[in-house]
């Protein structure tokens, strides 16, 4: 069985590494491979003709992927972004798992309901982060460097927009990057400068490479209480697994595989 990862570019991405870990250990004889897709149309017409059994979509094919799809789910329907395909005899159904990874992985250390959340970016990850906050009953913020895409985002969900030049004015209980902005290879990047992450009691970064970004280090120095995109990453992945082969995957050796390299990584580089 052959499952893949569709994005551009994803040579920084662990999602190979973690999801061969999990094959492996569940006894499925299968590999997961990940693809630099330049053109989407033919790579999804490849799906079909290598019988890919799955897909995991990521920056910048999460939108434009459910144009190519059979079916979507009602969740990633309203969502607007697929991250998930599964292959069933050519039929291909669009799922999303992004919102159900970092919705769990921010209960477990922080409570939603009645939040103020702003989350900055308008992307696919940014919209699975405005159906997770919507659904456990927060109140969610936009946030974008395009002020255009922020105010057309924030019109389909009801809820309010800003620039990002003005993000130093909010006050709310926590701030979600969805942006790659601060991604290997760019780690010396932020997206919000460190004297505005002060009005954030709490700092969430959908990244995992690095497994602190300067974001959070910033948000640390400014006395905020971080969350990583490690968990999310898992928990997403692990939902993944379960679409596809209808098993429950080991999340913990997943997890695991992810940490461990991550910090090699760092252990490198000192």
């Amino acid at each position: 069985m052959i499952y893949a990862l569709f994005g551009n570019p994803v040579a920084q991405s662990l999602s190979p590494l973690m999801h061969n870990a999990a094959l492996k250990e569940m006894g499925i004889p299968g590999i997961y491979v990940p693809f630099c897709v330049r053109n989407l149309p033919l790579a999804v017409q490849g799906l079909r003709g290598l019988d890919i059994q799955g897909v995991s979509v990521t920056i910048p094919f999460k939108t434009e992927i459910m144009d190519y799809l059979n079916d979507v789910d009602d969740e990633a329907l309203r969502i607007g972004a697929v991250n998930t395909v599964v292959n069933r005899d050519g039929r291909l159904t669009g799922h999303n798992t992004d919102w159900r990874g970092l919705i769990r992985s921010m209960k477990e250390k922080t409570e939603i309901k009645g939040k103020t959340v702003v989350i900055l970016g308008a992307g696919g990850t940014a919209r699975a982060a405005l159906y997770g906050v919507v659904k456990e009953g927060g109140h969610p913020v936009i946030i974008n460097r395009t002020r255009g895409k922020a105010r057309a985002l924030a019109q389909d969900w009801e809820c309010p927009y800003e620039s990002l030049k003005n993000v130093g004015k909010i006050k709310a209980d926590i701030l979600i990057n969805t942006t790659p902005v601060g991604m290997f290879p760019r780690e010396a990047e932020s997206p919000v400068a460190g004297n505005a992450l002060k009005n954030f009691p709490w700092v969430v970064d959908v990244i995992y490479n690095p497994f602190k970004t300067k974001l959070l280090k910033d948000a640390e120095k400014a006395g905020c209480r971080t969350l990583s995109g490690l968990d999310m990453f898992v928990y997403q992945g692990a939902e993944q697994i379960r679409l596809w082969t209808d098993k429950e995957p080991p999340r913990a050796l997943m997890r695991q595989a992810v940490l461990d390299h991550l910090a090699f990584g760092e252990k490198e580089s000192l």
